[in-house]
Formats: C-alpha cells, structure tokens, sequence
C-alpha cells in the first residue's frame, strides 16, 4: 500500500502503464467537501504539472471574490492513484490551491493549512513529525428522504436492519426479523450483520486505492459500520479521510443503498464518531512515551491533550463541525463529552489505548465526528497541543471510573470542563479564543470560517421549527 508514483517522470509512465484517459484534479473546500476538474491525459504536461492548473475561485463557498477569483491548482503528483469507479482510466491527483495575487499557497486552502502547522512544529523546534489515526464511522442506508420547506419539515431514513421494520411487508422478500436492535450491533455475525459483503467490498477497494487496511465490523448502532486503515503522517492521514468516505459512500452507491458519516441520523441510537489517534516524533523518537509513567504516557503528551481541552471551544469549531454534531455529544452514547483523560476508558474525551508500547504511545480524541475537514480538524488539534506544550496546561485527570453514570451535578463537583454544547457555543469559543492558531490560520481565514459556519449551519438551524417543537409546544 501507499504511493503509486514518485516524481513527474513516474506519473507519465504508470499513466501510460494503465492507458490513463482521464485526470481528476481533486481537492478540498473549507467543510471538507471535495471538487474535481477533469483533464484529458493528452492536454496535462510536465509544465502545467508544476506550474498549475488555472480554475473559478470564485465559484467556492467562502472562498474567493468575483474580482479576484482566479487561481490555480498545484497537483501533488505523489498522491494519485487510480479511480477505482470511472468508466474509462482515470487518475486521480490530490491538489493545493495556490493564490496568484500573493504568490503563495491560498490561505484558506484546508491542506495547504495542515502543511504549515506540521512546517511550525519543526519550526519551533518540537517536531518533526506528526502521526494521526482517523477512525470514521458510517451508516448505510437504504433509503432517505427529507423535506425542508416554509410549511414543513423532516426526514426519513430506512434500513432493513432497523427495529421499525419487525413488522414491514417487503416486497421483492420475506422479513427475516434478524436485526441488530438499538445500540445492539457491535460484532454480531450474519443474519443480523447484514452489510458483511459490503464492507468487505469497501475494504478490497480502499486497498485498491492505497489505503492500508486493518479490519471492518459492524457497529454499535443499528446499519453502522466501521473500517480500521493503518495511521500516517498528518497530510497523508488527512488525504486518506478523503478517499474513505469517497470509496466507502461509492461502494454503498454502486449497490444500491446510501452511506453517511452523518453525526447523529438515528435518534437514540449511537452516532458516528471520527476517533483521531496522534503522536508527535522527533529524530524517530516517540515524544509521547515515558516508559512506566501513566500509560506509558509522557508529561509532553499529557500537556499536549491539556491544551486541547483548554482551547475545547475553538477546537470544536473544527472538530465538530455542524449543528448535528452536538446531537451525539451527549450522555449515554459512547460520544465523550467530558474533558478528562483515561487509559482505556472510552467514557474520557481522552483515551489512551491498552498496550501500547514505545512505537505505538499515543493519545485517541474521541469528540470528533466526520463533518469535521479532516485538514482543519487534525491541524487544529494539532496547533491546541503544542500550545498545550509551550504553557505546560494540565488536564483533568486521569479518570478510570465510568464518567457516563456520572450525573451532571457530580461532573461540576469534580470540577470537570465539558465540550460546548451547541456549534454556536464552540464558534463564539473561537472568536474570543485564536492566538494559539495565528502562527498558522490567518486571520481572514477565521473570520471567513466563524462565518460560513454561521450562515450556513448556525442560523438556518436557530430558525427552523422542528418536529420536537410541535409536539412539546403546539397545544401551549
């Protein structure tokens, strides 16, 4: 697994190779989603290659103005690899956006940002790399459907394994009544696993894509699913986020049904988390490990989650990205909201996984979901940590017991910080809480962000009446 080519000269020939017809230039905006332009092979050089590819940045979601709206692309050519679902051979390179008007990488481009805080962390002398394990979790359903409008709103989403369908007459087949339940489906077999030949489809493919994967499994959750690839450096890691959700929501796609990374679909049932491992090295050297501390834990790393959990608000901001992220953030369902840390219990924001030895120390932050731009999100962690580092912060911790059971009084007796509870809370967190990030985000940028987010999520949320309403509220 891993790179496919390494240089422009190897691009021509696997390209050649593999009688490639078409390039996808693909890269991400800031929420995360991704946008392609489409090359003929015949029409891409070694000279565009370097120098780039012009297109409408002005066309892009907070991003550019009309005056000012053209840019370029500058392909990656180490990160291409074959699209696994086009027609005709496809290659697909991963781009940085590039500003022309201040020659230099764009400021608000999510990859571009991810480099320049790994460039800090070397910079400063800390790092000089920085290793992160995303795990993303998913749903796979077979039908949704929703409606937004003056007068109405809602959603449906069907899967065969919901409980709702014990009673449902199918038409194309009989009702087995093999269902996962409500938070019932961590590891069961076939019947009740019914996605197990997808998953393993999902898994063949990211292989294909030079992913390097470990296992996949039901989850807990009713139709959920996960797939564990191996960890990598924090552009690459981000990068394989990227090709995860495209292969795992074409796989389900191509066969009929529909995959979300969607926090909370399923009302009381558990949501999908993005678990983020991460460890940073100096001179191959582990810097979180301190053989028969806590954990094996070192004071570095136990100061790197402390400035993380200070700057919790800003970081949501990032980590949880949308309205519908809070909606898993809460008690009950496996999604830690309570900022301490424990080795092992995944009740803590904070886990330390069991066994890890010097190579494999490192912490898991379990709040993030994949709404999050995995660029953003994993920089952003990253930036809160070594802020973390600079001014020794101390975290809350370690806590072993079962924070779920705790109620929320005996949370404040202890003295123990939560996440914030809404996006509006984690957006106003980071208008008053920035500097740790100003070595690396610019201030345009986190006025541009701060404000998408508000008008795109915060706002059209804030004003919508919702189903709860009417039912709590209509007869007052």
């Amino acid at each position: 697994m891993g790179k496919f080519v390494n240089s422009i000269d190897e691009f021509f020939s696997y390209c050649e190779e593999n009688d490639v017809q078409f390039v996808d230039l693909r890269f991400s905006d800031i929420k995360g989603a991704w946008h392609h332009l489409t090359y003929r092979m015949s029409a891409v050089n070694e000279e565009n290659l370097g120098q780039g590819f012009p297109f409408d940045g002005s066309s892009i979601e907070a991003w550019q103005p009309i005056n000012k709206s053209d840019m370029l692309l500058k392909p990656d050519v180490q990160s291409a690899f074959l699209d696994p679902f086009t027609a005709d051979p496809t290659i697909i390179i991963f781009c940085d956006v590039y500003d022309i008007y201040k020659n230099q990488a764009y400021e608000k481009c999510p990859r571009s940002i991810a480099k320049k805080a790994l460039e800090h962390a070397s910079q400063i002398g800390l790092a000089d790399a920085a290793y992160f394990g995303p795990e993303n979790e998913f749903f796979i359903f077979d039908d949704v459907k929703i409606t937004t409008e003056v007068n109405a709103a809602g959603y449906r989403v069907d899967s065969e394994e919901g409980e709702w369908n014990d009673n449902t007459d199918f038409d194309d087949m009989y009702n087995t009544g093999h269902r996962p339940r409500t938070k019932g489906g961590y590891f069961p077999v076939q019947p009740t696993d019914s996605m197990v030949d997808l998953r393993a489809e999902m898994m063949l493919v990211l292989e294909q894509v030079g992913l390097e994967v470990i296992l996949g499994h039901h989850e807990v959750a009713q139709a959920q699913g996960e797939i564990g690839i191996v960890f990598s450096d924090i552009i690459t890691a981000a990068d394989n986020v990227q090709k995860y959700k495209y292969v795992v929501k074409m796989v389900a796609h191509l066969n009929g049904k529909t995959a979300t990374f969607m926090p909370k679909p399923l009302y009381g049932d558990n949501g999908n988390g993005m678990h983020v491992h991460q460890s940073l090295w100096k001179d191959g050297k582990n810097l979180f490990y301190s053989e028969g501390e806590y954990a094996n834990l070192s004071q570095m790393a136990i100061n790197y989650v402390g400035g993380i959990f200070k700057h919790s608000a800003a970081v949501a901001a990032f980590t949880n990205a949308s309205t519908n992220s809070y909606k898993r953030l809460i008690p009950g369902f496996e999604a830690p909201s309570i900022l301490t840390y424990s080795s092992q219990n995944r009740s803590a924001s904070c886990r330390i996984p069991y066994g890890a030895g010097e190579m494999a120390t490192r912490v898991e932050m379990r709040f993030p979901d994949s709404t999050a731009n995995p660029y953003l999100a994993f920089a952003v962690m990253m930036m809160a940590g070594l802020d973390g580092i600079k001014n020794a912060d101390m975290p809350v911790g370690p806590m072993d017991e079962d924070l779920f059971e705790l109620s929320l009084n005996e949370i404040r007796d202890k003295g123990i910080p939560q996440m914030p509870h809404t996006l509006r809370e984690s957006l106003e967190g980071l208008i008053s809480d920035n500097e740790f990030l100003k070595p690396v985000f610019t201030d345009e940028f986190i006025c541009a962000y701060q404000e998408y987010k508000f008008e795109s999520q915060v706002i059209p949320d804030e004003s919508r009446p919702t189903a709860f309403e009417f039912l709590s509220t209509y007869s007052c």
